[in-house]
């Protein structure tokens, strides 16, 4: 089973679950936390979600986190109508969302790149020169770009298939703001979530598409999963990639780029929870808290960028009294 198959297999036993039946938050008799936490949401944030979950849990056992991946939208919708705690989040927060309540705080960053089938005919010329901007916004938003020799100028004559996403998600949203659009400007075919446009992209050799990093590299190897690969930015539009623009062989080195800033934002981006309000449940609070301190030390091992130091005080500053 690959590991995105195995991952939506996951999703499919972790429903979040409605707010109403966490009950009381707090402490027990023994003043240990307990009580539930019900989540959902981006699909970006999940793996390090769960992670920290898990992690949180090992010191308080009497604490339940139940988690759902179903896109940034729907983590956004569940949190504003009360149907969850809190809501994964991988976008900027609109004007329109603030009107209705939402609270917000960033806790890590990663960022959305361009991929393509590990075996596609032309990937040692793409990886020497990459692929600009303009010609991604040709690709992705106009559709000027049809195949794959209109981008080379050799080759066989192949169509290029570009792979979307259907659902309401931050990582489209970020990649057609990169390109000077937003997600519904975006062309292609429709897939859902993550660990699905993945699996499309590797399963198809002349395939084009999007992911955010955790659903491009293998934690254990640090480097690409297995057929597939992605497509370097030509940054600086000089037609090849120069020693800044090198850094997506592993993990580690586009986690540095995205840190840096070497990668551009958008599409990297800092990665939120969002809630109808601020937080006020003491399981909730105590969560978020550990999340910006203790827990902060997973965040490289799960693949994603750590907040700046000042970044983290100023919003562990939002969970004061």
């Amino acid at each position: 089973m690959s590991a995105c198959a195995a991952l939506m297999l996951i999703l499919a036993f972790l429903p979040a679950c409605d707010s109403k039946l966490a009950g009381k938050q707090g402490k027990d008799e023994k003043n240990e936390l307990k009580g539930t936490i019900s989540i959902s949401g981006a699909f970006a944030l999940y793996p390090l979600t769960a992670k920290w979950a898990e992690e949180f849990n090992k010191i308080n056992p009497k604490v339940r986190i139940d988690i759902s991946a179903g896109g940034a939208g729907k983590g956004m919708a569940d949190a504003l109508s009360g149907m969850v705690d809190l809501g994964m989040f991988s976008r900027g927060i609109s004007e329109a969302e603030k009107a209705q309540g939402c609270w917000w705080i960033a806790v890590t960053k990663d960022a959305v790149l361009p991929t393509m089938n590990a075996a596609n005919p032309w990937i040692g010329q793409i990886t020497k020169t990459g692929i600009t901007r303009d010609q991604f916004e040709k690709l992705f938003i106009t559709g000027e770009i049809l195949k794959w020799q209109e981008l080379f100028k050799d080759g066989e004559d192949k169509q290029i298939n570009i792979y979307n996403r259907s659902d309401a998600c931050g990582a489209a949203q970020m990649w057609g703001e990169y390109l000077g659009r937003d997600q519904e400007s975006l062309i292609g075919v429709g897939v859902f979530g993550d660990p699905g446009i993945a699996d499309a992209v590797k399963n198809d050799i002349y395939g084009m598409g999007f992911n955010n990093v955790i659903y491009i590299y293998d934690l254990t190897s640090r480097k690409f999963y297995d057929k597939l690969s992605v497509i370097p930015i030509d940054l600086n539009n000089d037609g090849s990639i120069n020693e800044n623009e090198n850094f997506y062989s592993t993990i580690d080195e586009i986690s540095a780029a995205i840190k840096s800033g070497k990668y551009p934002s958008p599409p990297a981006r800092d990665l939120y929870f969002v809630s109808k309000g601020k937080p006020t449940d003491a399981v909730v609070i105590e969560f978020l808290r550990w999340i910006l301190t203790d827990g902060q030390k997973f965040v490289e091992e799960a693949g994603y960028v750590h907040l700046s130091d000042s970044k983290i005080h100023e919003e562990l500053e939002k969970l004061a009294p």
